[in-house]
């Protein structure tokens, strides 16, 4: 790891100014026309363009659609930059006039509404924002810059897609990682934490399997529905009884869906939960638990057979390497006024950023930039209404562009250029 220490961000961020009324187009067009996860193309499309109109190595269809860049400049530390482009299958209600109105068909061939829920637009337009920066002003800095545009994090296998395309072999190792993630807090704030910085993740399918009869009829059936609902209940002690209260997990029941008409007892009931933790002990524990009550819910309904539990996708703990993280933060530190610098706590939220580290073995650092208006945010912290702001996967969110545009380019750029050489410096 180059240990040279941290040169000044002023000659590269010198250009900001300029750049933000094209990187504000940029946004809004991204955002008025999202896509859906492992189908990104017109937005890696755009990133592509982007880098290569600014001198990059750029290489397309990397984990289907993923887009990397390479700016070679010297020797010196490779670093990466991570944005992810995906869209959500939600439909935008914030009447915004760049709102978007865009319908894609799914994976089974349903065509939905999709919008830019969780900030993943911000986040293409903050990278492009950066990689231009640094190749306006090569003379400033040494090493080499690369620019990761992931897709599908929404679905929890772009980062691994792009790594199993060979992500490792076909590009440079870098000395750290890097990504960000717009949330719901003070536009303008950076936070982050060392340690677990999101939740692990996993999402089951639970098919409960029982007997249709006439709605007349129940002593005919075995009813699924009520086996699902029992099972549902039932699998809200797993937190509340078998969770310490030193210890945090969250299991989620996101869809409950069984029969077609009222006088009719369906065969069997679908349950989708989502299951959050911090630490793989208790992850292991609550897994249990739930595969625990749901067999035997549905031994005491006297189902016909067992219930089927499917894993649908799973992201891993992200964790924050401490002596990179204290590293961003000095350097955050160095550039903002302190209170734009905060710590925060362990989100509950997932992301497969932390792929690349663990996989490729390297550090990784992952924070949170704000992304609410001040204004809004500081009225409703003060009326104690905060969880009634629009969060991430809302139909209503959308970030104040400004300052969280600029916000964002200048947290990757300042990270980054703690691991840069200056031109003349030796490197280690």
């Amino acid at each position: 790891m180059n240990t040279a220490k941290a040169i000044s961000t002023e000659p590269v961020l010198k250009n900001l100014d300029r750049l933000i009324p094209d990187l504000e187009a940029l946004y809004k067009d991204i955002h008025a026309h999202p896509e859906l996860s492992m189908q990104e193309t017109r937005t890696a499309g755009l990133a592509a363009d982007r880098l290569r109109a600014a001198g990059y190595e750029v290489t397309k269809g990397v984990g289907k659609t993923g887009v990397v860049g390479l700016l070679r400049n010297g020797d010196g530390s490779t670093v990466m930059l991570r944005a992810d482009m995906d869209g959500l299958p939600v439909e935008e209600a914030t009447g915004l006039l760049y709102a978007s109105k865009t319908k894609m068909k799914d994976r089974e061939g349903n065509t939905v509404p999709v919008g830019h829920m969780c900030g993943h637009d911000m986040h293409v337009a903050w990278l492009v924002g950066a990689t231009a920066l640094f190749a306006q002003v090569r003379e400033a800095w040494r090493g080499t810059l690369m620019a990761v545009f992931q897709p599908g994090e929404e679905t929890a296998e772009g980062a691994q897609a792009m790594i199993d395309d060979g992500l490792f072999n076909r590009f440079p190792k870098p000395a750290v990682v890097l990504g960000q993630h717009v949330m719901v807090g003070p536009a303008g704030v950076v936070a982050g934490r060392i340690g677990a910085i999101t939740s692990a993740a996993d999402s089951l399918q639970i098919r409960l399997f029982g007997r249709g009869a006439h709605g007349s009829m129940p002593q005919s059936s075995i009813d699924p529905v009520v086996m699902a609902a029992a099972t549902v209940m039932r699998l809200q002690t797993v937190v509340s009884r078998e969770v310490a209260a030193a210890e945090a997990a969250v299991v989620t029941v996101g869809m409950l869906q069984a029969g077609t008409k009222e006088n009719v007892i369906p065969d069997e009931a679908i349950i989708k939960l989502n299951i959050r933790t911090f630490d793989e002990g208790v992850r292991k524990r609550v897994l249990a638990a739930i595969v625990r009550i749901v067999n035997a819910e549905a031994a005491a309904s006297g189902a016909p057979r067992p219930p089927e539990i499917t894993p649908l996708d799973r992201y891993p703990l992200n964790m924050n390497d401490a002596e990179a993280t204290g590293r961003v933060v000095d350097a955050f530190h160095r550039h903002f006024p302190a209170e734009r610098v905060r710590q925060t706590g362990a989100a509950p939220a997932s992301e497969d950023f932390g792929s690349f580290g663990t996989e490729w073995q390297v550090p990784s650092v992952f924070w949170f930039v704000g992304g609410t208006d001040p204004d809004v945010y500081a009225k409703a912290k003060e009326a104690g209404r905060l969880t009634e702001l629009p969060v991430n996967h809302s139909p209503l969110f959308a970030p104040v562009i400004h300052p969280t545009l600029q916000t964002g380019v200048e947290t990757l750029v300042v990270a980054a250029q703690a691991w840069f050489s200056a031109r003349g410096t030796p490197v280690d």
